[in-house]
């Protein structure tokens, strides 16, 4: 590529290395408790290439991400580790990461998210929130172990009570309705595609953050890309029709980005060995760089 100085691109800002970052990423490379074969252990480095075909510029909303601090703390070693050693292993590692930072991490499946929350919010989980963006409750029942098919259940046996929790973006025929009556059980708000294409993603996140931090002082968002109609996410295993469209996706993203109460960010279930037109590797850098488009205007209001 072509380098010109007023085109700034996005991988370099994300080497920039800030020594006191208001955001940092963080690489989370595993899948080994996937349902589904799955080889989205490989995301971060497919995440990392990608990057230099966008900029800092977010046209839309006239935001410069170039204007905010980040590091990368490049990636944890897990990518060896079965799924109880990813349970443990990540919790320990997140739980020794700066609390300064917005964290972003790029997995991986969707095992990640049960360990970041505990490791990052330690023994306090009655006062923590979670937003998921997913196609899936991701409920299932525990007995065949801490698969990418359990964080909220496992959250929820952990001590995170369920009205703490919302779901976005569910759609028809990738759930039970056993799952389903769990979630409504415990409390769990969901929230479905058709509301969102009947107000609008962006406004249903700002609207949901808004009431979890009436009751949560720190919120965790977890981003599944498999929220993304199967058209334009082809490397996400669970990916069907009937999800969003990326635009939503985005409008999302900014919106948790732009939210006081949201500190830590997940982006998981993407393998890019599915896709070799890398799309959906761009739709992982896209809904980050959105993110990232929210927190920018977070931190200069």
């Amino acid at each position: 590529m072509i380098d010109d100085p007023l085109w700034p691109r996005a991988d370099g800002w994300l080497a920039s290395g800030s020594a006191s970052p208001d955001l940092a990423v963080v690489g989370v490379p595993t899948s080994s408790a996937s349902l589904s074969p799955s080889e989205a252990w490989r995301m971060p480095g497919a995440f990392r290439e990608v990057l230099g075909r966008f900029s800092t510029w977010d046209s839309e909303d006239r935001v410069d991400i170039g204007g905010l601090a980040v590091t990368d703390l490049g990636d944890w070693a897990v990518d060896a580790l079965d799924m109880h050693g990813v349970l443990e292993g990540v919790a320990d590692l997140a739980r020794a990461l700066d609390g300064a930072a917005i964290h972003a991490f790029v997995g991986g499946d969707n095992a990640i998210t049960r360990p970041l929350v505990r490791g990052l919010f330690p023994g306090h989980l009655e006062r923590v929130g979670v937003l998921t963006l997913d196609a899936h409750h991701d409920v299932r029942s525990l007995d065949n172990g801490p698969t990418n098919g359990t964080p909220i259940r496992g959250l929820i046996e952990d001590g995170l009570p369920g009205r703490n929790v919302t779901q976005v973006g569910i759609h028809s025929f990738a759930n039970s309705g056993d799952y389903r009556h769990y979630c409504e059980e415990q409390g769990i708000e969901v929230i479905t595609m058709a509301a969102i294409d009947e107000v609008g993603a962006g406004w249903l996140v700002s609207t949901a953050l808004d009431d979890l931090a009436e009751r949560c002082d720190r919120i965790f968002v977890d981003v599944d890309m498999d929220v993304l109609d199967v058209a334009f996410a082809p490397g996400c295993p669970g990916a069907r029709p009937g999800g969003m469209m990326p635009r939503q996706l985005a409008a999302a993203c900014r919106a948790a980005g732009s939210h006081t109460a949201v500190v830590a960010v997940d982006f998981v279930e993407a393998d890019p060995t599915r896709d070799p037109s890398g799309a959906t590797t761009m739709q992982v850098v896209n809904a980050f760089l959105a993110f990232c488009s929210g927190l920018a205007q977070r931190r200069s209001s």
